[in-house]
């Protein structure tokens, strides 16, 4: 079996979502944790994710890093490299989207690549361009108010804009409905017009899978974990990929179970919600946290370990945009953040030595810092829990059963249906 597909997230949960399509979609998948420098790769691999922390990270570090997957990915022998950002196009005006993109492209000698974040199963669909959340504008949803990367533009084409000095495109939705061969034409109509980037309109899943076949022989590739679903089918076409039902069956791993939940998206909130009707829960306060330290920490921990024995646990440090706000106010946005991450890594470290072995994870920088502090260098792909979020398991030891969840992904239930579907 041969590597065939390489991939570089720029999160964690984005790059298990990823994985997670891939492996719905025929493809044996591994997902591998930071620059997998060293690494031996995974024989049963037909792609490899490679999951980084560098949605946020400075420009320099976040490039760097992506580079450097790029190069063990292609030394191991992977025909195709996708860059996979979050659905909701999370960056800022200085990056880092369009910055490591034009770093990927300029390794790859690539000079095009597709742009697209839709995915029409959780309500990610472009149209003119234009980036939907459900019913409204990007810029007129909860993204509004990231705590990181607030996003309010829409317009994919302005927002990639200015992120890259090198020109971006459409391929409209009247041509993606025409199918491959239209989409292709596009492609090379923009290339003529030395344009980098193509923003690509998609509204259901048949679009993303022309968009797919038309990216055949590209080089580069970025989007969405949605607009991967074509991918596989290429490497298919041309007698490379078995073809074969949807797999995902993961080994019984046991042991206690815990939430912890650092996403102040509004979909995990009304999570958190949920699961504090139905099981012990502590709130982690960011302003006490930082006042107090390893005191707080302490306190937290053992309030785990004595609730643990009945149960499923959550400790969360969620909350609405006003309470984050705050914070921010006192702490600083970074600070913020650094503070929540550090204390959910810890304390996972905390009850992993207490016998937990399956936790659920919710937001893309506090599932990075949870999985690096525990060590996880690897993961098994398993079947899906919610569109987007599967069940995994960690290579190694200790072996981990482990759900990563993107802030805006997940019904209400999800934190219960995770644990049951952590076996």
């Amino acid at each position: 079996m041969a590597l065939l597909l390489g991939c570089i997230a720029d999160d964690f949960t984005g790059a298990t979502d990823l994985a997670n399509t891939l492996v719905r979609n025929g493809m044996r998948t591994i997902q591998v944790i930071g620059v997998p420098d060293g690494l031996e790769v995974p024989a049963e691999a037909e792609a490899i994710v490679v999951a980084l922390k560098s949605r946020t990270a400075p420009v320099a570090e976040a490039v760097a890093q992506s580079v450097a997957s790029c190069r063990w990915l292609r030394q191991a022998g992977a025909r195709q490299i996708y860059f996979k950002y979050c659905s909701t196009f999370d960056s800022t005006d200085q990056g880092n989207i369009g910055p490591v993109a034009d770093a990927l492209r300029a390794e790859l000698g690539a000079d095009f690549a597709t742009v697209c974040p839709a995915f029409p199963e959780t309500g990610r669909t472009i149209y003119n361009g234009h980036l939907f959340v459900g019913d409204v504008l990007l810029s007129d949803s909860s993204m509004r108010n990231h705590p990181l990367t607030p996003m309010t533009d829409a317009n994919l084409v302005r927002v990639l804009g200015r992120q890259t000095k090198s020109a971006v495109g459409l391929v409209p939705y009247a041509t993606v409905r025409q199918g491959t061969a239209a989409i292709r034409a596009a492609f090379d109509k923009l290339r003529h017009r030395d344009i980098a980037y193509a923003v690509v309109d998609a509204i259901e899943d048949e679009d993303l899978r022309c968009l797919g076949a038309a990216c055949a022989d590209l080089a580069l590739a970025t989007g969405g974990s949605g607009a991967a679903i074509g991918l596989p089918g290429n490497f298919r076409r041309a007698g490379l990929l078995a073809t074969r039902p949807a797999e995902g069956d993961l080994p019984s791993v046991g042991g206690a179970v815990a939430v912890l939940s650092g996403s102040c998206s509004t979909a995990t909130l009304a999570q958190v919600t949920r699961m504090r009707a139905k099981h012990p829960s502590l709130m982690l306060d960011p302003l006490t946290l930082a006042e107090r330290g390893e005191a707080a920490m302490a306190d937290a921990m053992a309030w785990a370990i004595a609730n643990l024995k009945a149960g499923p646990v959550l400790i969360y440090a969620s909350a609405p945009p006003e309470v984050v706000k705050v914070v921010q106010a006192k702490l600083g946005r970074e600070r913020a953040g650094a503070v929540v991450e550090h204390a959910l890594a810890t304390l996972a470290q905390g009850l992993v030595k207490e016998g937990v072995r399956r936790l659920v994870i919710a937001g893309g920088e506090s599932s990075g810092a949870v999985v690096q502090a525990l060590g996880v260098r690897a993961l098994r792909i398993g079947p899906q829990i919610d569109p987007g979020i599967p069940a995994t398991v960690s290579l190694g030891d200790p072996q981990l059963a482990l759900a990563l969840k993107s802030g805006n992904f997940g019904a209400e239930d999800f934190f219960l249906k995770a644990i049951e579907k952590l076996r």
